[in-house]
């Protein structure tokens, strides 16, 4: 089965580092910490103490191994890179709905996504649907809730 290539940005890159270093170095120690003591304990592998922490131990390892592979597969895309006549992975993009609503958002990789930080994916249909759009470029977009009428107002 192929992979599908990840892209991010330089800061989603420094953050999955960040979190990887985290998730190494302190909840790797907790979370055996937690299972010792639970076997301390109780003596026993089924009480809900020890359950429960390798459950989160199994957690935190899939969350290493998913960083480790999002890391060492993905394209960075540089802010030095980003074209801004064209909306692109890396864009920062000003849209005017139908309802004459400014919103302003970034298109970046589906890994580094996060709709508080206005932080929308490539793959998402609006994503998906401004790649390669210019300002002053009208487009109507289907989505879950329906059809969504944009102008494209800025690429920064």
């Amino acid at each position: 089965m192929a992979t599908k290539q990840a892209f991010l940005t330089v800061e989603g890159q420094q953050k999955l580092l960040k979190e990887l270093d985290y998730l190494r170095e302190v909840r790797r120690k907790e979370v055996a910490e937690r299972i010792r003591n639970a076997n301390e304990l109780l003596d026993t592998y089924d009480s809900p103490e020890y359950i429960d922490a390798k459950n989160e131990q199994g957690f935190v390892e899939g969350r290493i191994l998913t960083i480790e592979r999002i890391l060492r597969e993905a394209v960075i895309i540089r802010e030095d890179a980003v074209h801004h006549e064209v909306v692109q992975i890396g864009s920062r993009v000003t849209i005017l709905d139908e309802d004459g609503e400014q919103e302003e958002f970034t298109i970046v990789g589906s890994a580094e996504a996060n709709a508080r930080m206005r932080k929308i994916s490539n793959e998402s249909p609006v994503g998906c649907a401004l790649l390669g759009r210019r300002a002053g470029d009208q487009l109507t977009i289907p989505v879950p809730s329906g059809v969504r009428n944009l102008t494209v107002v800025a690429v920064a």
